[in-house]
């Protein structure tokens, strides 16, 4: 993930899912994400007249868009895709940045979950929204790639939910032990789900 190449209200909410996924909700403070995105603090109230509620729905919007493009790239990175390999590939994506920067972040919209569900319902529906735009294209994907329709929304939620919580135990314990579980756990059982002919992408 990367911010260079935006502008200062595009930085603003790309820093806000950075700082999110670090460090949770609560935490994160509006001049935090402003020095984030070398923004001026001005331009704060500015951009978000809705202030750090509005900056966090935001940014929970963008981390599902991102997780949901990201389904697309993984597909187009393989030369059969089954869907034990998608799901490898979501979590090598996690696999891959916890052994090279370490275990300091998870997904902004878990944490924007569990900090503000309860108190904040533009926040809560924010990150529904957010796992739907993410679920879609992975439900999707299924389909074409042979599941039945009537399981491909069923599957698409136990892959990201089994994700989401192999995230949060490999925080914990400073280890992708769990990532590597799930993947290779679930893996057999997706691709036998694939009972119908691919068509193709």
């Amino acid at each position: 993930m990367t911010g260079s190449g935006r502008g200062p209200r595009e930085r603003m909410v790309f820093s806000a899912a950075q700082l999110i996924r670090r460090d949770g909700v609560t935490a994160t403070g509006m001049r935090d994400v402003a020095t984030h995105a070398s923004a001026p603090r001005g331009s704060l109230q500015h951009y978000f007249p809705g202030g750090k509620e509005q900056l966090v729905n935001e940014a929970v919007a963008w981390a599902g868009r991102y997780a949901a493009k990201r389904v697309d790239r993984f597909l187009a990175e393989m030369p059969r895709p089954t869907p034990g390999g998608l799901f490898a590939a979501m979590v090598r994506q996690w696999t891959d940045e916890y052994e090279t920067s370490g275990f300091e972040t998870g997904c902004p919209v878990a944490a924007a979950t569990v900090d503000c569900s309860a108190a904040t319902e533009s926040t809560r529906v924010a990150a529904a929204d957010a796992f739907a735009c993410w679920n879609r294209p992975v439900a999707r994907a299924l389909g074409e790639m042979g599941v039945p329709s009537g399981r491909t929304e069923a599957l698409a939620t136990l892959m990201i939910g089994a994700l989401e919580g192999a995230i949060l135990i490999a925080r914990a314990e400073r280890d992708v032990r769990a990532l590597n579980c799930v993947a290779g756990e679930l893996g057999p059982l997706l691709d036998g789900c694939a009972t119908e002919r691919p068509t193709g992408r």
